[in-house]
């Protein structure tokens, strides 16, 4: 088995982008991320490219990577085409990390780009439900329904069905709030502390969708979504492309980047049945990750979770052992998940302030992690920062993610 490390990184700020295509903004990431790593375009070997909804809008389907990297005269070497729901991106990057330390080719890059905004904003909204078993998508929607009205939460007055007006998974985040509120104590001002760091974070990063700042009161204050997450609580519709390029360690001492940030752990999984006090994925994930890498939680000097809301991260820091379950919601109070606290978490403002073109945004969460273990993050550098966790989760099975992946970087 060989070393892996990312030498190159590339990805625009996400937006809403009435002028660009999913090529338009894939081609430009990889010319970054070339330029990053010192590359031409000729010394890659492989490509993996991520992309959920291009089809849906625009019917390309089935030869998208291929044809973003022959219209860029990247051609003659194996595409691969890389389709799962938000986990995509990271999914791209587990390819390419796989195919480097199995020895297959010696650098490959990972691309991810998504272009969601639409001028139908239903089409937009509908398609996040085609990240569910669409086959049994009324019996889902029930089984969450069902756990709802099981749960000792008194919803406001006028809560509407699932999927009105908003991605289908602000219902799913929601009911997993409101069943974490019941358990164990967990409050919408937590939630809003998340969310109002988070968007701190973001006005740091000029790669973030959203730069502003919300007070915890702004956030618990702002347009409702269903309860309890407000507007300010949720990730944004938009655009946006990432990319990465991995290599082996003989090709690193050739090249002799001194830049270049290693891939400690990878790994992949599918979500499985179980009940909503059963192990999650994450969990089970986590573990798997730590002992890939040969480390443990305490290891960790900072964090990028998927926080499609606010209630993913305090989720998230839970299963990856951030803090004990049912500590999500106190744990961000403390402050230890800003800036110059203990652990740092989603410094790229996360999905919430960074922004979520789904099939990119596994990658987006990379390049912070990159940036911040070469120490090149700005006003948002976390200090010492030499070791960083990705967890990147996509779609919906039952009460859980239908994939997951989690990496950790450390530096080289």
């Amino acid at each position: 088995m060989h070393d892996v490390y990312i030498i190159g990184i590339g990805m625009n700020r996400f937006g809403k982008y009435p002028g660009e295509t999913v090529r338009t903004m894939a081609e430009k990431v990889i010319r970054q991320a070339l330029d990053d790593a010192g590359l031409n375009k000729q010394d890659l070997q492989a490509c993996f490219f991520s992309n959920t909804f291009w089809g849906m809008f625009n019917n390309q389907h089935s030869i998208r990577g291929q044809v973003i990297f022959r219209g860029m005269g990247i051609d003659r070497i194996p595409v691969t085409n890389v389709e799962n729901a938000c986990a995509g991106a990271s999914t791209a990057l587990h390819l390419a990390y796989t195919g480097v330390r199995a020895g297959m080719f010696d650098v490959a890059i990972a691309v991810g780009s998504e272009k969601l905004t639409n001028p139908d904003k239903t089409k937009s909204l509908s398609a996040y439900s085609s990240c569910m078993d669409v086959e049994n998508f009324d019996r889902q929607i029930d089984l969450l329904m069902e756990y709802g009205k099981n749960l000792r939460i008194s919803l406001p007055p006028g809560e509407s069905a699932p999927g009105s007006g908003r991605s289908v998974f602000m219902d799913v985040y929601a009911m997993m709030a409101r069943w974490h509120m019941s358990k164990y104590g967990t409050t919408q001002r937590q939630l809003a502390v998340i969310a109002s760091k988070n968007h701190f974070h973001a006005s740091l990063n000029p790669n973030a969708q959203y730069q502003n700042l919300m007070s915890v009161e702004e956030v618990l204050a702002d347009s409702p979504v269903t309860f309890p997450l407000t507007r300010s609580m949720c990730a944004p519709v938009g655009d946006g492309a990432a990319a990465a390029i991995v290599c082996s360690e003989s090709f690193l001492k050739k090249v002799g980047r001194s830049r270049a940030v290693k891939i400690l752990a990878s790994v992949l999984g599918q979500g499985a049945d179980r009940d909503l006090d059963g192990e999650d994925i994450g969990e089970r994930l986590a573990k798997a990750a730590y002992e890939m890498a040969g480390l443990g939680p305490g290891d960790i000097d900072l964090a990028e979770l998927h926080d499609a809301t606010a209630y993913g991260e305090l989720h998230q820091c839970e299963a990856m052992g951030f803090c004990a379950p049912g500590e999500g919601g106190p744990y961000a109070e403390t402050g230890a998940t800003k800036l110059g606290g203990a652990k740092p978490i989603n410094t790229s403002g996360g999905l919430e302030g960074r922004g979520h073109p789904i099939g990119a945004s596994g990658l987006a969460q990379i390049h912070e992690l990159v940036t911040q273990i070469r120490g090149e993050a700005g006003k948002r550098q976390v200090d010492g920062a030499r070791i960083g966790l990705a967890e990147n989760g996509g779609g919906s099975i039952g009460v859980e993610e239908a994939a997951m992946c989690i990496h950790i970087l450390g530096k080289a």
